[in-house]
């Protein structure tokens, strides 16, 4: 499944709630989220219109590897 090309740190942190994580503070334009689901985890996401790329990949990477799931099947549950 290809990585979106148009998604905003805004968008991503609401399609992130699904598997659990939650906005717990902002820090100037990056969002923190948490998730206690399959243990502790912590991300930190620009919230900018447009995420790059490479950004969005290295995001999706991190919550897959932590609810050890590939990046495919997490846009999949993600419907992005």
């Amino acid at each position: 499944m290809k990585i979106p090309r148009d998604l905003g740190g805004p968008q991503l942190a609401k399609a992130l709630r699904l598997p659990g994580y939650e906005i717990v503070r902002q820090d100037g334009s990056h969002l923190r989220l948490t998730t206690e689901r399959d243990g502790e985890h912590h991300i930190t996401i620009p919230a900018h219109a447009s995420l790059k790329v490479g950004t969005l990949n290295s995001i999706l990477k991190l919550v897959a590897a932590h609810h050890q799931i590939s990046v495919g099947e997490l846009l999949q549950m993600l419907d992005l």
